[in-house]
C-alpha cells in the first residue's frame, strides 16, 4: 500500500523541483517510515538547493547514523555543528556517533558542549556516563548517571548503568535496593532497556527473569530491524551443497578472550566440510593475535565500515548456512545483524552467557550442565547441548617463565587465595565468605586483579570492616596475557565468584594447574565454571551453596596434601582431558552444525 503524504510530497515536488523545503519534508516521512537510503537522496538534493543548511546536514548524519555508517554521520554533524553552534541535536548526534566510532574521549566532548546548551537534559549526562565509562574514568560516570537520575528519576537505562558501574568499584552500599528495583522494573515496565549484559551479574536475579529481560530489550531495540529483515525477505536455498559455509560474527578478532578460547577451533575445522567465514566488526589491533586469527578462517572480512544493512547483504551474498553470533549483548555488539536474518540458521554462543530472548537466534549452544533438560523453557533458542562442555580452548596460547612470588609483590610463604575476575563480580556476600578464609588462616592473602583505583580502595575498606588487615589483599596489576597466565602458578586456589562466574579465566586457571571452586547456580553465567571444571575431571570442586564453597575452600587450604593431589592431578591429565580436547570438541561441533543444517533441510 503505498504511503499518501509521501505520495502527496512527491507530487507536490513534480511541481516545484526547485523548493529545498519540501525535498527536506520528504527525507524526513522517508527517515521516519525506516527508508533511510531513499531519504539520504532527498536530503542530498535539498543540500544542492540549500547549500550548508544545519538542519539538513543533521537530518543527513541521522540518516545516515540509522544506517549505522558513522563515519559518513560524523562528517556531516560536523558540518551542521559549524554551521549552527547552538543546535543542542547536532552536538548530542555527534556525541553518538563518534561512540558508535570507539572514540569515547572525542564524543564526551560533543556532549559536554550539547551540556552548556542545556545542563537539564538527562539523556545527554547519561551518554556523556557511557563514554566516560568505556575511557575508565569510572568516578566521572557515576557522577554523570546520578545527575541523569536527579533530573529524570524515570530513565531507568540510567539506573541500570549506575549499578554496574558501582559494581565495578565495588561500592555496596545500595546494592540490595537497587537489584529489587531493576528486577521489579524487569518484570513490570518492559519499556525500561535494562541492559541484558549487566542484568546477568544482579545477585538473585533468575533465568525466568534474565530471559524476560532480553526478551524486553530486543522488543526495544530490535523490533524495526526485524521488520526490515521481513521485508528484505532474504531466500534460501535447501540445495545439497559440497560443504556448509560458517560464519563467525564478531567485534573482538583481536588481543581479546575470544582469542584465546577459539582461535585453534577455527584453525582445526574440516574444510572438507566446512567453508569458514569471519565477519569482524571490532577494531583491528595489529597484534599477532589479529594475524593469526586472520589466518585461521579462509574469509576474513572487515564490516567495520558497513551499515547492519550493508553487512547483512555481504554475508547473504557469500551463502552462509549458519551465522554464528559470537558476541552477542556484550559491548560494541552488531547483533541487529542477525535481526536482519541474512542466514537461514543462525547461532548465539560464547560471548553473552545466556538467552538473547530474540526470534533471530535459532540456537544456543550449551551443554547438560549450564542448561539442565528441566530449564529449557528459560530459553527463547533451541538448546543445543555439547557432549563435555560448551567452551573450546587454544591449547597453543603463550605461557611466559613465571617469577618469583616476591617479584609478584607475594608474601613467600603463607596461603595465596587467588580470584582474576573484573571486580564487578565480586559481592558481599562473597567477599564475607573470603573475608571468613582469611581469618581462619593464618598467614594467608587474597589476589585479587587491579581493576580500577575505586575498587581496590572500597575492598580495602570493606576488608577492614570484616576485622581483615587491609594489606592482605593484593593486587595484580594487568599484564600481557603470556605474563597473566604464569603468574597464576604462584597462587593455591582460585575461588570463584557468584552469580556471575569466572569463564575463560576459569579455563586460564586450570590450564596452568591452578585448582578452582566454585559454587554452581540456577543461571547459565552462574554455572559456567561447573561446566568446565567437569569437563577438566574435576567435580569435587563445583559445590552447589555456598556454605558448601566456603567448607570445600578450607579444607583444600588447611589439608595440603588435598591441594597437592589435585594440582597434580590437573598437571597429569590436562594433555587428555576433554576441556582442553580441542580437536574433539571441533568434531563435536561440526556434527552438531551439521545436525541443525539437516533439521532445517527436513
Amino acid at each position: 500500500m503505498q504511503n499518501q503524504p509521501i505520495e502527496q510530497l512527491k507530487r507536490a515536488i513534480l511541481h516545484d523541483p526547485r523548493d529545498p523545503g519540501q525535498h527536506y519534508e520528504l527525507g524526513n516521512l522517508l527517515l521516519n517510515q525506516g527508508l533511510a537510503d531513499d531519504a539520504i537522496v532527498s536530503y542530498r538534493t535539498a543540500l544542492k538547493l540549500a547549500p550548508g543548511h544545519p538542519q539538513i546536514l543533521l537530518q543527513l548524519g541521522n540518516a545516515y547514523s540509522a544506517l549505522g555508517q558513522y563515519q559518513h554521520a560524523v562528517t556531516y554533524f560536523q558540518q551542521s555543528v559549524r554551521a549552527d553552534a547552538s543546535d543542542i541535536a547536532a552536538h548530542y548526534n555527534l556525541g553518538n556517533a563518534l561512540r558508535e566510532l570507539g572514540q569515547p574521549e572525542q564524543a564526551a566532548i560533543s556532549y559536554r558542549n550539547a551540556l552548556r546548551l542545556n545542563s537539564r537534559d538527562a539523556d545527554t549526562h547519561n551518554n556523556l556516563g557511557n563514554v566516560l565509562r568505556e575511557a575508565g574514568r569510572l568516578d566521572e560516570a557515576i557522577a554523570c548517571y546520578q545527575e541523569a537520575l536527579r533530573l529524570n528519576p524515570a530513565l531507568h537505562h540510567a539506573r541500570a548503568h549506575l549499578l554496574h558501574q558501582r559494581q565495578h568499584i565495588c561500592d555496596w552500599q545500595e546494592l540490595a535496593d537497587e537489584v529489587t528495583e531493576i528486577r521489579r522494573l524487569v518484570r513490570e515496565e518492559p519499556a525500561a532497556q535494562i541492559s541484558p549484559f549487566a542484568f546477568l551479574s544482579l545477585p538473585g536475579t533468575t533465568a525466568a527473569e534474565q530471559r524476560r529481560c532480553a526478551e524486553n530489550w530486543v522488543a526495544n531495540r530490535y523490533t524495526r530491524l526485524i521488520e526490515d529483515g521481513k521485508r528484505l525477505d532474504y531466500r534460501f536455498s535447501k540445495a545439497a551443497k559440497p560443504k556448509l559455509r560458517i560464519g563467525y560474527l564478531s567485534g573482538d578478532f583481536r588481543l581479546h578472550p575470544l582469542a584465546f578460547l577459539a582461535t585453534e577451533l577455527f584453525e582445526l575445522h574440516d574444510r572438507a566440510q566446512f567453508e569458514i567465514h569471519a565477519y569482524s566488526y571490532g577494531v583491528d589491533d595489529q597484534t599477532p593475535t589479529r594475524k593469526r586469527l586472520e589466518a585461521a578462517f579462509d574469509h576474513f572480512a572487515d564490516i567495520r565500515p558497513m551499515s547492519l544493512h550493508e553487512a547483512a547483504k555481504h554475508i547473504y551474498d557469500d551463502g552462509i548456512d549458519i551465522l554464528v553470533d559470537l558476541t552477542g549483548f556484550t559491548q560494541t555488539s552488531r547483533t541487529g545483524i542477525l535481526a536482519l536474518r541474512p542466514a537461514p540458521i543462525q547461532v548465539n554462543w560464547l560471548g553473552f552467557p545466556g538467552t538473547m530472548g530474540a526470534p533471530f537466534a535459532d540456537y544456543l549452544i550449551s551443554d547438560n550442565f549450564i542448561t539442565p533438560p528441566d530449564q529449557a523453557h528459560h530459553y527463547s533458542e533451541q538448546l543445543v547441548r555439547m557432549p563435555d562442555t560448551y567452551q573450546p580452548n587454544d591449547r597453543l596460547r603463550p605461557v611466559a617463565a613465571t617469577l618469583t612470588r616476591t617479584e609478584y609483590g607475594l608474601p613467600e610463604s603463607g596461603f595465596v587465595f587467588c580470584c582474576f575476575n573484573q571486580t564487578f563480580k565480586i559481592t558481599p556476600q562473597l567477599f564475607d565468605i573470603w573475608m571468613n578464609l582469611l581469618r581462619k588462616t593464618a598467614k594467608s592473602v587474597l589476589w585479587l586483579l587491579d581493576c580500577n583505583i575505586w575498587a581496590q580502595e572500597n575492598l580495602r575498606k570493606a576488608a577492614q570492616a570484616r576485622n581483615v588487615d587491609p594489606s592482605r589483599l593484593i593486587f595484580a596489576p594487568r599484564v600481557p596475557v603470556e605474563q597473566h597466565l604464569a603468574r597464576q602458578k604462584l597462587a593455591d586456589l582460585f575461588l570463584d565468584t557468584l552469580p556471575y562466574n569466572a569463564h575463560t579465566t576459569t579455563s586460564d586457571a586450570l590450564w596452568v594447574g591452578l585448582p578452582v571452586v566454585t559454587c554452581a547456580g540456577e543461571t547459565f553465567a552462574a554455572r559456567v565454571a561447573g561446566s568446565l571444571l567437569r569437563a577438566a575431571g574435576m567435580p569435587e570442586l563445583v559445590t552447589g551453596t555456598l556454605q558448601d564453597y566456603e567448607s570445600q575452600a578450607l579444607h583444600l587450604a588447611t589439608h595440603s596434601e588435598a591441594l597437592h593431589s589435585i594440582r597434580t592431578r590437573l598437571e597429569q591429565t590436562r594433555g587428555t582431558m576433554p576441556l582442553f580436547d580441542t580437536e574433539r570438541f571441533a568434531r563435536q561441533l561440526e556434527r552438531a552444525y551439521l545436525s541443525m543444517w539437516q533439521r532445517w533441510i527436513a
